[in-house]
């Protein structure tokens, strides 16, 4: 007790939401809401990949070049030149809405890893018209249909509900609905001649942004695993001449300490997400 107070010590109460994106105290996880979603598409897309076609046995490399040969020049796993980038220009075709046309090599199917991983993880998988087009666009023929009903049930009793929006995805009037996969890298880890398993670190943003809101906008780190396979032109039902993906899953982290900056308000997150624009992403 400090000098010349009368009373017991008192203690000043800020109101909620001040200073902040969302309600005082312990803040709930957004993206947890999405457990159902990713749980289903894990168990589904596993049942329903296929082997890997093309010759040439599977093998594990951290190489980001076009043909992952080694050899004396090769770089070694963890330098810094594993993991520079590779100097490829980003594609500039699309399909669907989503980058399209990648290289028939390690570092395309990279770059559709990881363009791929922004796709599934942005607003429009909430609502289903969207979703049908960028499953259809991103994943293999044979996973496609089965995977879209599947989807359709998990967004509209899970996702949807949880995060408390409209039963056509929107978010509720004054709140804005944020949800942006960012990567942060890739590797390859198996590969052959027309199939490759790319890894994809992320950090990602997702919730509600706006005063009332009380699933604020948080931020949260995973990697994404997806194997790609190869679809020739001329392949049914598809776009030929890309890869796409035979299946996918997803575990927490690696996350980093979260450093000390000032949270934003609810204002200031959904202005960001509506007037910065994302990327076409190349390895």
């Amino acid at each position: 007790m400090s000098l010349g107070q009368d009373g017991p010590p008192t203690r000043t109460r800020m109101p909620e939401g001040h200073g902040t994106h969302g309600p005082a105290g312990r803040r709930p996880q957004p993206r947890r809401a999405l457990v159902t979603v990713v749980g289903v598409v894990v168990v589904l897309v596993a049942a329903l990949a296929f082997a890997t076609r093309g010759g040439g046995s599977s093998s594990s490399t951290d190489d980001a070049g076009s043909g992952g040969s080694s050899g004396s020049g090769a770089a070694t796993k963890g330098s810094a030149s594993a993991t520079a980038p590779t100097g490829e220009r980003p594609v500039t075709g699309k399909s669907g809405g989503i980058a399209a046309g990648f290289a028939h090599t390690q570092q395309g199917a990279q770059s559709a890893a990881a363009n791929y991983a922004v796709a599934l993880g942005g607003v429009d998988m909430f609502n289903t018209t969207a979703r049908h087009r960028i499953v259809a666009t991103v994943y293999a023929p044979s996973a496609t249909a089965a995977l879209q009903g599947s989807l359709d049930q998990a967004y509209s009793t899970g996702a949807i509900k949880a995060l408390g929006l409209n039963p056509d995805g929107s978010a509720p009037q004054g709140l804005t609905l944020v949800s942006r996969t960012i990567p942060v890298g890739t590797k390859t880890t198996a590969s052959t001649a027309d199939a490759a398993t790319v890894e994809v670190w992320c950090t990602a943003l997702a919730g509600l942004a706006g005063t009332d809101s009380t699933k604020p906008v948080t931020a949260s780190w995973f990697t994404i695993t997806e194997k790609l396979v190869w679809e020739p032109p001329g392949s049914a039902g598809g776009t030929g001449g890309d890869w796409k993906i035979a299946s996918s899953s997803q575990k927490d982290g690696p996350a980093p300490v979260s450093g000390d900056q000032q949270i934003a308000t609810a204002d200031q997150i959904a202005g960001a997400v509506q007037q910065y624009g994302g990327f076409t992403y190349a390895r």
